[in-house]
């Protein structure tokens, strides 16, 4: 293992990739730092630190911002404005025809769809961006209930102050957008998933400090070893997948003959990924977010149905979110899964280049059956994905009080994923080159 990792650091090229995608994280970390203009950075820092943990509406996105978001920093707005407009732009191919056939015209249709992504996540973060300092501007960034200090987080309320702010949040979105893709082009992996993995463990230390901080070193001993048969049983899941043999027929073409290769199609465990987490996590947002801003005047009772949700649905730690957010995820990864795998599609490509399950006849039941497998594995799938969603929510009620509880939820799912990606790659690129690579 060790001598893998020193080969790796001897190759040039392999060398020159991994430097530049960690400068690139340091420019990135560095910005998540740098305050917006006409921020006042020392009430902000100190109302981040009396407001440790309290901050469940903005827990997301802060999250993937890796803490940018509540500093209000260049960064505040981190990759949520490009991962919305990544999932609106795949969700369109399937309402807007046009987008399906640019899907299918191969590296010209996918450069306009990278295109069409790139507007929407600046659209977006103008958005967010809007969102974002008229609450600061309002005072309730950090809850209603915060501090007087905590009310008081801008230097300069003008308009043309807070159209500045704006401006340097969604072009700081674009600088990161940038980033990604020289990642991606120059560095070692998909540039933006880096990112996201560099945003979640910046929130790890801090995570786990406050652990050993409010619970005692016993208690961090045990989430740590908790967080390790965690992360050991998700890169099982994560690795475990269905092959389906395919078979293709031998043809001649001239004087040459093709196919007669036997293959298999992977059909993975969890083949939605960490999407679904975050489709129920943002829908059970709105609720939240509409109690919010829906409070009653001074000396008046507020609405039943904004208690109920106050109580229910804003804190995370009621059994009835519980329940709400483990089914939404297993509903949301159907039909994530049923969007992304089109096994008529599969089944047509199959038979058109002369493929076939053996025992299935090509064409319509080679697609039923693909159906009757994928509906078959998406079930555990969906449970697993559920459970591991409400790892955090069960560890904020019993061990910490950190809503970023860091073994869980999404944080752990897209770093493993990210984590399994990259050495993957960096042992292709190995192999290439001295035909031993990092994995065994």
């Amino acid at each position: 293992m060790f001598s893998a990792i020193v080969r790796v650091f001897r190759t040039p090229d392999l060398r020159r990739k991994i430097g530049f995608t960690l400068a690139i994280i340091v420019l990135y970390r560095l910005g998540a730092h740098i305050p917006t203009p006409f921020v006042d950075f020392g009430n902000v820092q100190q109302c981040l630190q009396d407001s440790a943990g309290t901050q469940g509406l903005l827990s997301m996105v802060n999250l993937f911002s890796g803490g940018a978001l509540l500093q209000l920093s260049i960064f505040a707005l981190g990759v949520m404005p490009y991962i919305t407009a990544t999932i609106i732009v795949q969700l369109l191919r399937v309402v807007i025809p046009h987008f399906e056939t640019l899907y299918q015209e191969g590296q010209s249709g996918q450069t306009k769809l990278t295109q069409y992504t790139r507007y929407l996540t600046i659209a977006l973060a103008l958005l967010q961006s809007t969102t974002l300092v008229t609450v600061a501007r309002s005072g309730q960034l950090f809850g209603s209930s915060a501090a007087t200090s905590c009310q008081q987080l801008l230097t300069n309320d003008a308009w043309w102050a807070q159209l500045l702010m704006i401006l340097t949040m969604t072009a700081g979105t674009g600088l990161i957008m940038w980033f990604a893709e020289l990642v991606t082009e120059k560095g070692i992996g998909n540039g933006m998933s880096i990112l996201i993995f560099t945003s979640i463990a910046a929130t790890f230390p801090a995570a786990m400090w406050q652990i050993e901080q409010s619970r005692g070193f016993e208690v961090f001993l045990l989430v740590l070893l908790v967080g390790v048969v965690i992360i050991a049983l998700i890169v099982f899941v994560e690795q475990s997948q269905r092959r389906i043999p395919v078979q293709y027929a031998k043809r001649m073409v001239g004087r040459r003959t093709y196919g007669g290769t036997n293959t298999y199609i992977p059909i993975k465990v969890n083949m939605a990924g960490v999407i679904p987490v975050i489709f129920s996590s943002s829908l059970l947002y709105i609720p939240a977010l509409i109690a919010q801003f829906n409070q009653p005047a001074p000396g008046q009772e507020p609405a039943a149905w904004t208690v109920w949700i106050n109580n229910y649905l804003v804190k995370g730690d009621h059994p009835i979110y519980w329940l709400l957010y483990f089914l939404l995820t297993i509903g949301f990864t159907y039909f994530y899964v049923a969007i992304t795998f089109n096994p008529t599609e599969v089944a047509d490509n199959m038979k058109k280049y002369g493929g076939f399950i053996p025992g299935i006849r090509a064409g319509r039941p080679t697609a039923e059956y693909l159906d009757y497998v994928l509906t078959r594995i998406t079930l555990p799938g969906s449970i697993y994905l559920g459970l591991v969603a409400l790892i955090p929510l069960i560890a904020l009620a019993t061990v910490s009080a950190n809503q970023n509880f860091p073994f869980g939820g999404t944080s752990i799912l897209i770093m493993v994923g990210v984590g399994l990606e990259t050495v993957k790659q960096i042992d292709a690129q190995l192999q290439q080159r001295h035909y031993e690579g990092l994995l065994r």
